[in-house]
């Protein structure tokens, strides 16, 4: 599949990437950036820039809070602009103590200071803050977005596409895949084969693809472009691989994962997830089935490589956010309501490749990926999205 080089993208423009995502200049509305910190003195006085770490709340102070500060609030229409931080939740999409604070140290809350008062919040931290951000959006009637885990990668490439192309593009891409009754993936360990079945039942496709105009409460994704489902049922097993190369079988039954049974590395790894599933099984519900949609570099982070056409994901866990009903209530501990992607790329996952990933509507089969690569099927329906010579660098 082409992959771009960073070269080919347009540079990094915060106010063009604030006017697309969120429609025309505003007018006096207020906007804060939130990071996460595992201390919240180290936002006193900004300490945390004076340590070795925090990369990514660096990041939202240089790219976003100095240039909204030096003009470009002006520009888009803010006429408050707050930097904020609450402490790191440790997990993907969990939800946030309610203790927030500044940079002179005052102590506010979540849900009495934060959600009534800002009308755009952007959450730029370690961790996913967007399930339990959407939920508060919609008690509150904000609009905003995550962008966890920005690095230079994504800062060049998935942050500077001009998303009315990229919500052209995934509408192409969730119109051939809407109304999908089943999906089978199919994986390879060198001489083993694991097949996964999901079942969506002919519903209707959701894209995430980066637009959040005014009129509506919602949280963009970025970046963005991804087509996705939650799935109704699912069964069958796929390969897992952990962050140290600890590799697992998830044998999958009635839409949840049941047990994870040792391939190799370190077995403790499996006897740590089988002990979770046994005491909070919503851990295991298969809660989301993505596809990617976007032509852009790895960049190492799940949040932009997720996004790159010719790569799927599963997630367990919570799936409210995404119109399912699995609620941070219905885990045993809401330390376990995560949301937690499982992406199947090459950089990724390299022991593990998706054969192939086949699609049945209708009563019809096809497949759309092999090998982590479009098909012919899936290149021609999507032809008119898409710049006619990397589609043809692609086949």
């Amino acid at each position: 599949m082409y992959t771009p080089e960073i070269s080919e993208f347009p540079s990094f423009s915060l106010k063009r990437l604030l006017t697309t995502c969120f429609g025309s200049v505003g007018k006096d509305l207020n906007a804060c950036i939130l990071i996460d910190l595992p201390d919240l003195q180290l936002m006193h006085d900004l300490a945390f820039l004076d340590e070795n770490s925090f990369q990514v709340q660096k990041y939202a102070k240089k790219y976003f809070l100095d240039p909204l500060l030096d003009g470009v609030a002006n520009e888009v229409g803010y006429s408050c602009v707050d930097f904020l931080a609450f402490k790191t939740t440790g997990g993907s999409n969990l939800d946030p103590e309610d203790e927030v604070t500044d940079a002179h140290g005052n102590v506010l809350s979540f849900e009495d200071d934060v959600c009534p008062k800002y009308d755009i919040i952007l959450a730029i931290t370690d961790y996913s803050l967007t399930a339990p951000l959407t939920a508060m959006a919609k008690v509150h009637d904000f609009r905003g977005a995550t962008l966890h885990g920005v690095n230079d990668i994504i800062l060049g490439s998935g942050l500077a596409v001009d998303y009315t192309i990229i919500s052209e593009q995934a509408e192409v891409f969730r119109n051939t895949l809407d109304k999908t009754d089943s999906f089978e993936l199919n994986f390879q360990i060198e001489d083993s084969s694991f097949t996964l079945n999901i079942e969506c039942n002919g519903q209707t496709a959701q894209k995430s693809h980066g637009l959040c105009p005014p009129g509506k409460p919602d949280i963009a994704n970025l970046p963005a472009g991804e087509v996705y489902f939650v799935p109704e049922n699912a069964s069958g097993s796929f390969p897992f691989r952990y962050s140290d190369g600890t590799l697992a079988e998830m044998v999958v039954v009635d839409g949840a994962i049941k047990k994870a049974i040792f391939i190799s590395g370190d077995q403790t790894l499996i006897d740590e997830r089988n002990l979770q599933l046994s005491e909070d099984p919503a851990t295991g519900i298969i809660g989301e089935l993505g596809f990617g949609t976007q032509l852009l570099p790895f960049s190492g982070k799940d949040i932009q490589d997720e996004k790159i056409l010719g790569t799927c994901h599963v997630a367990t866990g919570r799936s409210d956010h995404l119109g399912g009903n699995l609620t941070p209530e219905l885990f045993n501990s809401r330390l376990n309501a995560s949301h937690d992607d499982i992406l199947f790329a090459p950089p990724k996952t390299p022991e593990i490749t998706v054969t192939s990933v086949k699609m049945t509507k209708d009563g019809v089969t096809h497949t759309i990926l092999e090998n982590f690569t479009p098909t012919t099927f899936l290149l021609q329906a999507l032809e008119s999205a898409y710049p006619t010579e990397k589609f043809a660098a692609s086949v």
